[in-house]
């Protein structure tokens, strides 16, 4: 009998099934029953688990990445009918094939420029910023209302306007659209017109006291004597205002104007708000306008540029991933697979984010963009080395290599934004196409090295019981060494 009162054999079988998964063998006892302890057997069920989800994980991103690689290049329906579509964004060597969501600066697409310098009216005493932001609204607003609504205006320097319109070859078309101002009209309840666009020195949104948006405007001394006049003959009566013979709107006297200055109020959302005012303003330009350059870029000379630069690029990529490969072996597959996922997500948001026009500098800053992008990839993999040379697990190695990787990461990253930012500020045309593709590549690398590639090389540790060299060349662990 055993000390609890059992027998010796329900004594052994206790044990045993509390040590172990057995099954019997007689006259053997316990020690030949026991096959499986259940630590062992918990850890290789915890294994195929973290296998299958990493399995499941590197699929579904891997599914993702050709799924918007694809939809990246030709687009995608998004109706039936076909009215709703996702245009294309990713870049192909064929210029006529060029994704209509990224848009293409002069130098790629061919066109005119114009440069001005502008200088206030005598006699007008507004703030010189105000007028010219209002100058550049006004000519954006004459070209869009003309057809060209690919057409950018911008300020250039502190005082001068840089007109940019794509695929005309006849400047003396735009100069002339530029140089003629519209015809503002303001009429009186028996629709005879009493004042003139000339007569408006400023017209912009601004918010009143109660927090709705509305439309101030100065007038001229002229003018203040026109409208005051009105004005006064016509409460509780409508004023129409006119640009080319198209009713912009017709607001209620309330009040006698006599001070050269008033509002408009109204329903306005701030959009509305801005484009009449734009609308009000176009009818004359605020500054005097003085043509300092114009010239055309030849569309052949684009066309060649922009399939030369993409195809060097596509060549540039293709060489970084196989000499990833070479070095780093697994790692390199997976920083090849985060450089495509990079290159997807930064062409989408250059199409997304409005103002950006893709020039030859900027296409530079993509590719700088690329290489830095590379470059925190290597900073990685050189730190994951170092652990795994010091004699630590794949695992381990990854979470160490990854901390001690990212200040250097996030140092060379931020001064490389601040740089982006400067010249983006103070910077003018070209330089300013660099800055802002440069610093959406770098915002956009920073997410591929510190997530993406992260992610992945976390699946790809988790899937088996990997040798180092796997996971590249020209290192073993402390225990491989001896």
């Amino acid at each position: 009998m055993a000390a609890d009162g059992s027998s010796p054999g329900e004594a052994t079988s206790a044990r045993c099934t509390s040590r172990s998964i057995w099954r019997a063998a007689p006259d053997r006892g316990c020690p030949l029953a026991v096959h499986f302890p259940m630590k062992r057997m918990k850890g290789s069920i915890l294994m195929k688990n973290t296998k299958t989800k990493s399995i499941v994980a590197l699929a579904i991103v891997l599914v993702l990445t050709v799924v918007f690689g694809i939809v990246g290049v030709t687009g995608m329906p998004l109706s039936g009918d076909g009215l709703y579509k996702l245009l294309p964004w990713l870049p192909t060597t064929n210029a006529d094939a060029w994704p209509q969501a990224i848009s293409l600066g002069l130098d790629l697409r061919g066109g005119v420029y114009v440069e001005y310098s502008a200088e206030a009216p005598e006699g007008n005493d507004a703030n010189f910023s105000d007028l010219l932001d209002a100058t550049v609204s006004a000519i954006q607003s004459r070209l869009t209302d003309k057809g060209y609504a690919e057409s950018t205006v911008q300020v250039l320097g502190t005082s001068g306007i840089r007109v940019e319109i794509p695929d005309v070859s006849d400047p003396s078309e735009i100069l002339n659209l530029i140089g003629e101002p519209a015809l503002l009209e303001f009429k009186d309840p028996d629709g005879n017109t009493f004042m003139t666009g000339s007569d408006v020195r400023l017209a912009q949104a601004a918010m009143t006291q109660d927090g709705q948006w509305a439309i101030s405007f100065q007038l001229t001394s002229a003018g203040t004597k026109l409208f005051a006049d009105m004005t006064s003959q016509n409460i509780g009566k409508t004023l129409g205002i006119y640009l080319d013979g198209e009713k912009l709107m017709a607001p209620t006297v309330q009040s006698a104007i006599t001070g050269g200055s008033g509002q408009i109020t109204g329903n306005f959302t701030m959009d509305r708000a801005q484009t009449i005012a734009a609308q009000i303003q176009s009818g004359a330009l605020p500054l005097v306008l003085t043509q300092q350059k114009v010239d055309t870029v030849s569309a052949t000379l684009g066309d060649n540029a922009l399939s030369t630069s993409v195809f060097a690029a596509i060549i540039g990529i293709a060489l970084v991933m196989l000499i990833m490969i070479v070095r780093y072996r697994l790692n390199g597959v997976v920083a090849s697979w985060a450089l495509c996922i990079y290159t997807i997500v930064l062409f989408w948001v250059l199409a997304v984010f409005p103002g950006i026009q893709l020039t030859l500098p900027g296409i530079a800053g993509i590719v700088l963009g690329i290489g830095m992008a590379v470059d925190a990839n290597v900073v990685i993999f050189e730190r994951f080395n170092e652990e795994v040379r010091a004699g630590r697990s794949l695992k381990v190695a990854l979470k160490t290599g990854f901390h001690n990787a990212l200040s250097a990461i996030i140092d060379a990253n931020v001064t490389t934004i601040i740089a982006a930012i400067v010249l983006m500020i103070f910077g003018t045309g070209s330089v300013q196409g660099f800055a802002k593709t440069l610093l959406l590549g770098v915002i956009v690398s920073l997410f591929s090295a510190l997530l993406v590639t992260r992610f992945l090389m976390k699946q790809f540790i988790q899937l088996k019981n990997w040798n180092v060299s796997a996971f590249t060349s020209g290192v073993q662990s402390a225990k491989e060494a001896k």
